[in-house]
């Protein structure tokens, strides 16, 4: 058994995604299908049977935040505090700089597809391959969009082999890191909107991410759902 080499599967994976393929991804919150196209996104959007209201979320460090979100001071010593100081895995939902690189060079359909009303969803701290494709994303100013890799409703997967065979029979290529590291949580990534310090999807680490806001912040957040 060989260690992986993320560096060289970042690449790869990456360079299918630029020429307009899709990737089966693993994130420490479960495993992602993504595309670097409108057309694979669109492809990705129809296979999962997903409604029309919901969007992409973009892979994302805090380098490609500081470029590429609008955000008060206050408001990023939040997300240091939960993704830098804590090593918590984020997804952020905050006002985007439309006319950056990333964003900017993005066709209307891709655009409606994953962005709304200025606001971006960007996935930060989800692991060291996230960490590496996502700076290959910043660096080449490529960006990357998708959402976990099942149908939608049907729950995240955290194994390559509880996918469902639609979604795998979409990549082009499938990166296998076996179990992901929150796998007890059975959900992917919170989602926080900053702007409105609310709550949009209760996931994985949510009580570690409100532990540190109520501690650090004064701030409270809501009791999740009963399961």
């Amino acid at each position: 058994m060989a260690r992986h080499d993320i560096a060289e599967e970042a690449r790869r994976a990456f360079d299918v995604l630029k020429a307009g393929g899709i990737a089966i991804l693993p994130n420490d919150v479960g495993y992602s299908v993504m595309g670097g196209s409108t057309p694979a996104l669109a492809r990705i959007f129809d296979a999962k049977r997903r409604a029309p209201s919901k969007l992409n979320a973009m892979l994302g460090d805090r380098q490609m935040s500081l470029e590429l979100m609008r955000m008060t001071p206050d408001q990023r010593a939040i997300v240091d505090a939960i993704t830098v100081d804590h090593d918590l895995p984020l997804g952020l939902i905050a006002d985007a700089d439309m006319a950056h690189p990333l964003l900017a060079g993005m066709d209307e359909d891709g655009l409606r597809r994953s962005t709304r009303s200025g606001t971006v969803c960007m996935l930060l701290n989800a692991g060291p391959f996230h960490a590496e494709i996502t700076r290959l994303s910043r660096e080449e100013r490529h960006p990357v969009f998708g959402s976990s890799a099942n149908i939608s409703l049907s729950g995240t997967k955290f194994r390559v082999e509880d996918i469902e065979p639609e979604i795998l029979a979409l990549a082009d290529i499938v990166i296998d890191h076996g179990l992901r590291k929150y796998h007890h949580y059975r959900a992917s990534s919170t989602l926080l909107d900053i702007g409105r310090m609310e709550v949009t999807r209760f996931g994985s680490c949510y009580e570690l991410i409100r532990d540190v806001l109520a501690r650090e912040f004064a701030i409270s957040l809501p009791d999740p759902p009963e399961q």
